[in-house]
C-alpha cells in the first residue's frame, strides 16, 4: 500500500455525532471526501438537508440519527438505527459539546453539570456504545474532539476545562483497556475555533487580541484545521498510535 492510500476511506463507514454543528459537519464532509459513507447524529437535525446534499455529492452515502448523548438508551439505540443502513462502524468521531463561561464563584452547581454531562458523560456513554460494537467487529477508530482547554486553563471556563480534561482522561484509559480489540482511541484538542458558537465571544475585541495574542501564527483556528488531523486518526495512516492527543492551537504555549 503507498503512502498515501495510507489516508484513503474509501469502503469505510463513520458515525459523526455532533455532526450538524460547524466542526461536526466539517470532520463529516472531510470524512467522505477521503471516502467514507457518513451517518450523523445530532441532538436536532434541521441543518442534516444541507450537509447531506454535499455528502451525496461526492457519491458517498449519508443518514441521519437522532440522539440524547447523555441518555445511554438513546446512544444504544444510535448505533442500532446505524447498523441498519451500515454493516458495521468503523470510524467514531465525538464532535459535541457545549460550554457556559462563568467565573468559578458564581458558577451555579447545576449548570457546572450540565456541561460535565455533556461533555464528559456524553463522551463516555457514546464510546461505550459504539465501542461494543467495534469490540464485536474486532476494530474500530475513535476521534474525540477534546480542547486545549483540558490541559490549561482559562477564564469562564471552570466546568469546560474539567469537562474536556475527562475526555483527555478517558481517551487514554479506552485506549489502553481496547488496544486488545484492535480498536484505536485517539483526540484532537483545538484552540478556540472561529464559528458561530464563538462569535460572541471573539466580539469583544480585548478576548480576542488576547486569544491571538498567545499564537505565534497571529490567527485562532478554522474549521478546516481539524480536518486533516481528524482524518489522520481515522485511516491507516495512524496504526500504530493510540491514546494520543494532537493540539491543534499554533503553538500556543511553546512560548509561554
Amino acid at each position: 500500500m503507498s503512502d498515501l492510500a495510507r489516508f484513503d476511506l474509501t469502503g469505510k463507514y463513520a458515525l459523526v455525532i455532533g455532526g450538524v454543528g460547524a466542526i461536526g459537519s466539517a470532520q463529516a464532509l472531510g470524512l467522505a471526501q477521503c471516502g467514507a459513507d457518513i451517518a450523523i447524529a445530532d441532538v436536532k437535525l434541521e441543518p442534516f438537508e444541507e450537509l447531506a446534499k454535499k455528502i451525496r455529492a461526492l457519491g458517498r452515502k449519508t443518514m441521519a440519527i437522532m440522539v440524547d448523548v447523555t441518555k445511554e438508551q438513546s446512544a444504544a439505540d444510535m448505533v442500532s438505527s446505524v447498523l441498519k443502513e451500515f454493516p458495521r462502524i468503523d470510524i467514531l468521531v465525538n464532535a459535541f459539546g457545549m460550554a457556559i463561561r462563568k467565573a468559578p464563584e458564581v458558577m451555579p452547581v447545576e449548570e457546572w453539570r450540565k456541561v460535565v454531562d455533556v461533555n464528559s458523560c456524553g463522551t463516555f456513554i457514546c464510546c461505550q456504545a459504539v465501542g461494543r460494537q467495534m469490540i464485536k467487529q474486532k476494530s474500530g477508530k475513535i476521534v474525540n474532539i477534546s480542547s486545549v482547554r483540558g490541559s490549561f486553563g482559562a477564564d469562564g471556563a471552570i466546568a469546560y476545562s474539567p469537562s474536556k480534561g475527562a475526555v483527555d482522561s478517558m481517551t487514554r484509559t479506552f485506549a489502553f483497556e481496547w488496544a486488545k480489540h484492535n480498536i484505536y482511541v485517539n483526540a484532537i484538542a483545538p484552540t478556540v475555533v472561529e464559528t458561530a458558537l464563538t462569535k460572541p465571544l471573539l466580539a469583544n475585541p480585548v478576548t480576542a487580541k488576547a486569544l491571538v495574542g498567545h499564537i505565534p501564527f497571529g490567527r485562532l483556528a478554522q474549521l478546516e484545521d481539524l480536518v486533516g488531523p481528524t482524518i489522520f486518526l481515522a485511516s491507516k495512516a495512524s496504526d500504530f498510535i493510540t491514546g494520543q492527543f494532537i493540539f491543534i492551537y499554533g503553538g500556543m504555549t511553546i512560548g509561554m
